[in-house]
């Protein structure tokens, strides 16, 4: 059985070399790391010695992170306190830094959608360059790849960190200020002023925490805060126009976020799952679940 998925995504920079005992490994660049991940509850194909080569381990001190451990002769680039270096894919450079959150600032699972607005973007730009608003966007791989496929993004997040790692993101691309405007705010009181001053996108991108703080210490809960965003979000679709709503450690399943956005009005709305593909495993690609996602269009390619 193949439950719903989006396709795995296909990095020349990015691999998914094994997963399982609540661990991934993962090739970024020439860099290996090892982290967590709670959806990997099989046994891990590769011996334990390839594991011990990953470059940099996650080590989990308390439930709010943890740290980095080097192995001792780790590769160059990921030796420092402050490690980073670049990932190249479809024209864009992307800068990966491993956080205290054992995140390292490229989502691969979600190259699917970035492929989506992609190609929405070609079948919108027959007369302007469309309008996209990327809300929750963290260090803006989306919305670099929207820039490229020659939308204008608006990219929104409560971060000051993840902003100055999107414009970093940016200026690797070569995009400087082209296209794309940043600005640190809680999603919600964005989106409710934009609807105030009539305001409209043809792409609106979403992929909220569970929890979190905005710049004014505003609070974000999903169950509390998704069904008035996105009420805010149907004022501000342009006549033809796409959503993309992704989840990830929330909980709800596809079929909860294809009813959130089946209350948008008329339009085609397809959910499944994000996933990665192991790429070096004798298996036949076994799947790693790595979220949900919905997407609903409305006059585009219809």
């Amino acid at each position: 059985m193949q439950p719903t998925t989006f396709p795995a995504p296909k990095l020349p920079s990015y691999r998914l070399l094994d997963s399982g005992g609540g661990e991934k490994l993962e090739r970024f660049g020439e860099v290996v790391l090892r982290r967590p991940d709670p959806q990997a509850l099989w046994r891990p194909e590769l011996p334990a010695s390839e594991w011990e080569q990953a470059d940099l381990t996650f080590v989990r001190e308390s439930d709010r992170g943890g740290r980095w451990q080097q192995r001792r002769d780790a590769h160059p680039l990921a030796r420092g306190k402050d490690a980073s270096w670049p990932c190249v894919h479809d024209g864009a450079t992307l800068i990966v830094r491993p956080t205290p959150f054992k995140h390292v600032g490229i989502f691969p699972e979600q190259e699917p959608n970035w492929r989506f607005v992609r190609d929405r973007a070609l079948l919108l730009g027959d007369e302007r360059r469309p309008r996209v608003l990327n809300l929750f966007a963290y260090t803006g791989a989306a919305s670099v790849f929207a820039v490229r496929a020659g939308c204008d993004v608006t990219h929104v997040d409560a971060s000051k960190t993840s902003i100055t790692w999107a414009r970093e993101n940016a200026d690797a691309s070569g995009l400087g200020h082209r296209g794309l405007r940043l600005i640190c705010d809680d999603a919600l009181a964005f989106a409710r002023r934009e609807v105030r001053r009539g305001s409209q996108y043809e792409g609106i991108l979403l992929d909220p925490p569970h929890y979190g703080r905005g710049p004014k210490g505003e609070k974000w809960q999903f169950e509390e805060g998704i069904t008035p965003l996105l009420e805010a979000v149907q004022q501000l679709l342009a006549p033809r126009a796409f959503v993309v709503l992704s989840t990830y450690a929330i909980g709800y399943s596809p079929l909860a976020l294809a009813n959130l956005l089946g209350e948008l009005g008329d339009g085609i709305v397809e959910a499944g799952e994000l996933v990665l593909a192991e790429q070096g495993s004798a298996r036949a690609q076994r799947l790693l679940p790595a979220g949900f996602c919905a997407r609903w269009t409305r006059g585009i390619g219809e």
